[in-house]
């Protein structure tokens, strides 16, 4: 008889996704309950049960098991092994960005590097965009330590919701242990980048949002480039949207990004007549809202923008044994749930001091000194 697995005990559906990274990295076996029992839909998620799906792809004897109702959840991680070739499905419940962090940060630490194609929705306004993905998250891994060959994200075709069709390729390099950051001076911005895309609909809706969110820029700052991605044919999926990820670059390399993206919910293109669906915000409304937004991240300060809170803190707890000090904008509640999930796994606790000057935080920790233990295992 094999020894008996003990599980650590968690409740509620917040912040899955988080739990099974850490799970897997500190290769701690979790046992969740609780999970939406009361809601009218309960237990869990397509888009959870894809991501576990995708867990044990990449892992070698990694065990799920769900009960019927879906409201419990056991999970005990293995190996991560990594590949090449990989497919992976994301279904249309949530876009390719949900997949991407979690695959980012265990893929890191496998035995082998990740190449995976990935096929669903690419933007969508609840997660990050893909375009965002390349222009910021990728340089912020850098900072770590990870080389930068074959570290790629690939756009083969573009998808929106409801019906997705969009496909990426996906490269992640393994590292042996992530480097400790001292990263504090967050600049001043020097130049914005952008793309636009539109997939299914008038190439015009681009440039509508483009004129109208250089109307705000170029009254900031004149270095202000924003790329057109027009997808025609099979590149540009199975359903009509279109969209913009911004991307101010300052004086000391930090990246502050927004996006969003436009498109009918899931039933609206089926169910409603022709002339009786929605009214999709306009593109110039759309190009307005997007600039004044990163107008608003680039005003909270930090190094990086509200939404990769949770990445620089996952990467600075798992770096090498040395204090690594950020400063941030005030603390989004995904970064708070970061906080509590890395104290949680890693028993790493963050120093944070307000900086009343400027209105931000730094915060300092030690890192765990995780080292990539998948190659000398097997």
């Amino acid at each position: 008889m094999g020894k008996q697995t003990s599980y650590t005990r968690l409740k509620g559906s917040q912040s899955l996704r988080q739990r099974l990274v850490l799970s897997t990295l500190a290769s701690t076996p979790v046992l969740i309950d609780d999970i939406r029992a009361d809601d009218t839909m309960p237990g869990l998620r397509p888009h959870e049960i894809s991501l576990l799906r995708l867990l044990e792809r990449i892992c070698d004897d990694c065990v799920v098991e769900i009960n019927e109702t879906g409201t419990e959840l056991e999970y005990k991680p293995g190996i991560v092994m990594g590949g090449r070739n990989l497919v992976h499905d994301c279904g249309v419940s949530r876009s390719i960005g949900y997949f991407l962090e979690p695959l980012i940060l265990v893929g890191l630490f496998a035995k082998k590097p990740i190449s995976i194609r990935l096929r669903g929705i690419t933007n969508d306004p609840k997660d990050p965009s893909v375009d965002t993905f390349r222009s910021t998250t990728l340089p912020l891994l850098k900072r770590f330590g990870v080389p930068s060959e074959g570290l790629e994200l690939k756009i083969e075709s573009r998808g929106s919701p409801p019906d997705g069709g969009g496909e990426v390729i996906l490269t992640v390099p393994i590292v042996d242990r992530l480097t400790a950051v001292r990263w504090l001076d967050e600049g001043m911005v020097k130049r914005i980048r952008g793309v636009s895309f539109s997939t299914r609909v008038s190439s015009q809706f681009e440039n509508s949002m483009i004129h109208a969110a250089r109307g705000i820029f170029n009254r900031l700052l004149p270095d202000v480039h924003i790329f057109t991605d027009h997808r025609a044919g099979p590149q540009a999926g199975k359903s009509p949207g279109y969209g913009i990820s911004l991307v101010a670059e300052t004086t000391s390399g930090c990246f502050i990004s927004v996006d969003t993206a436009v498109s009918y919910a899931r039933g609206e293109v089926d169910e409603i007549e022709y002339d009786e669906k929605r009214e999709l915000m306009p593109p110039d409304n759309v190009g307005e809202q997007i600039a004044s937004c990163l107008l608003e991240e680039i005003a909270k300060g930090g190094v990086v923008d509200s939404t990769h809170q949770g990445l620089l803190f996952l990467l600075c707890a798992l770096s090498e044994p040395d204090v690594s000090k950020v400063r941030v904008g005030k603390l989004s509640p995904y970064g708070i749930e970061t906080l509590r999930n890395i104290f949680d796994f890693l028993d790493i606790k963050f120093d944070i001091m307000p900086d009343p000057s400027t209105g931000t935080i730094i915060l300092r920790c030690v890192g765990c000194g995780y080292k990539n233990l998948s190659r000398k295992l097997s």
